[in-house]
């Protein structure tokens, strides 16, 4: 989990509070599908995950998995 959580840090503060927020409430049963999707996720740019955190755009058909999917539903609550 210490991996995963230091592979999320990022750039821009609106995604590193998406994330602080999504791990707060959910890293106690953080499947590992879940984290998968996470490793996707931090794959992109700081803005374009902070696009798609911010509904301004939703994945490419090659990320749009169902694990991200689900995860980024989690991320935007």
């Amino acid at each position: 989990m210490s991996k995963l959580k230091w592979r999320c840090r990022r750039g821009l503060l609106e995604n590193d509070l998406f994330i602080a927020r999504f791990f707060e409430r959910h890293e106690s049963r953080l499947t590992v599908g879940q984290a998968q999707a996470m490793e996707a996720l931090m794959d992109l740019s700081d803005h374009d995950l902070l696009d798609l955190l911010l509904k301004r755009k939703e994945p490419e058909p090659d990320l749009a998995g169902p694990g991200v999917v689900d995860l980024l539903r989690l991320m935007r609550v």
